[in-house]
């Protein structure tokens, strides 16, 4: 960049990337103490296009309606900051917290996945990945959402599931990780 008469111009030529397709979300269950926020600098590092804060039916931080647009802000801020900071293209968008209702609503159901140990593969046949909170999901809504896709052997904390749920997701994106036969 150079300081021209209408502020800074290009030096060089300037190239122009469309978003890549599918449009990854994990949603996620809100953590305890700052991993909500590390999770979300992580995940716009990796490239995901949403993410949405989840109050899942066992989620044991429940922010007010103050807390929360507080904590909103603060992820908004994030967000920018890891965008720059990983020279990502376009900026991750944040939603506002939703239920698992509100997912399941908005969403083509063919198009949303539940992590849970024991599920299918991850796959872009399923870009919109829900983490759930410490407690695991209700029954309530395991029979919400039909697909489930495993993120390993173990059971995960909120922000490493959802970690994993992204990283999976932009791999097979990229094709840097060859989806499951």
């Amino acid at each position: 960049m150079k300081l021209g008469r209408f502020g800074l111009e290009p030096a060089g030529p300037v190239h122009h990337s469309a978003r890549p397709l599918p449009v990854l979300e994990v949603a996620f269950s809100w953590a305890k103490a700052e991993r909500t926020e590390w999770a979300v600098a992580k995940l716009v590092e990796l490239g995901l296009d949403v993410l949405t804060p989840l109050v899942a039916d066992r989620t044991v931080v429940r922010p007010d309606r103050d807390g929360a647009t507080r904590r909103e802000a603060r992820l908004a801020k994030i967000v920018r900051e890891a965008a720059m900071q990983s020279r990502r293209p376009f900026l991750t968008q944040i939603g506002t917290s939703q239920t698992v209702d509100a997912i399941a609503a908005r969403a083509a159901a063919s198009q949303i996945a539940l992590a849970e140990p024991g599920g299918g593969p991850i796959s872009l046949a399923t870009p919109v990945v829900l983490v759930g909170p410490e407690g695991g999901w209700s029954e309530r809504e395991l029979s919400l959402i039909d697909n489930k896709v495993s993120l390993g052997d173990g059971v995960l904390r909120v922000e490493t599931a959802a970690l994993a749920a992204g990283t999976l997701l932009t791999a097979l994106r990229s094709e840097v990780l060859a989806p499951a036969r």
